[in-house]
């Protein structure tokens, strides 16, 4: 069969256009949560951004790879279209994160697998795990911004200003840096790792 004709070649046109428009709106709550002067959480916010630019990336290259065509694509399928607070938009990230990490993705990659298409499978399965590692980042961004925990911890821990490289071991971040006067919203976060249960 053609690969154009098969349900992985449409799957992978959704989700190059799906994590195009996921960088695009993880810039938009990057721009708010500079709006509110959090700069660390921007940048960290950019960084999953660019992580979804390249997964886009790797399904158009996958794409061209295996059909060689560079025609236009009729996409037919739901995109979130959604905006907000900073702590709404962290949650709607969180939100589209669990779709694609625990339907959306394991889905696509059956799929490939019964229509022969092992390497795209795999690589379905490889950026469905990143994306659950962005959820619990989510999860733990809207939760830390709602709660007014992002530069808090219960036990003291090492924070570092993102300017000047202070540091100061605390349960708590300072509110302006003592070296060089940054906010606090230029204090390193500390987000979850892989391990993490969120």
């Amino acid at each position: 069969m053609q690969f154009e004709k098969t349900k992985t070649y449409q799957n992978l046109a959704n989700s190059f256009a799906g994590e195009c428009q996921a960088g695009m709106r993880y810039q938009m709550i990057a721009k708010l949560a500079m709006q509110e002067k959090y700069k660390t959480l921007a940048d960290a916010i950019k960084t999953i951004a660019k992580n979804e630019t390249l997964h886009a990336t790797q399904f158009f290259n996958m794409m061209i790879e295996k059909s060689g065509s560079k025609e236009n694509v009729k996409l037919d399928a739901g995109y979130p279209f959604h905006a907000g607070t900073l702590v709404e938009g962290l949650k709607f990230a969180e939100g589209d994160e669990r779709d694609e990490s625990e339907e959306i993705y394991p889905k696509f990659a059956k799929i490939a697998r019964e229509e022969g298409f092992n390497d795209v499978a795999t690589l379905y399965e490889l950026v469905a795990k990143v994306e659950e590692h962005h959820r619990k980042i989510f999860h733990y961004l809207a939760n830390a911004v709602k709660d007014g925990t992002l530069y808090k911890n219960e036990s003291p821990i090492l924070w570092i200003c993102s300017e000047c490289g202070h540091m100061h071991v605390s349960e708590q971040a300072w509110k302006v840096c003592p070296l060089c006067k940054a906010g606090q919203g230029y204090v390193e976060l500390h987000l979850p790792f892989e391990g993490v249960k969120l």
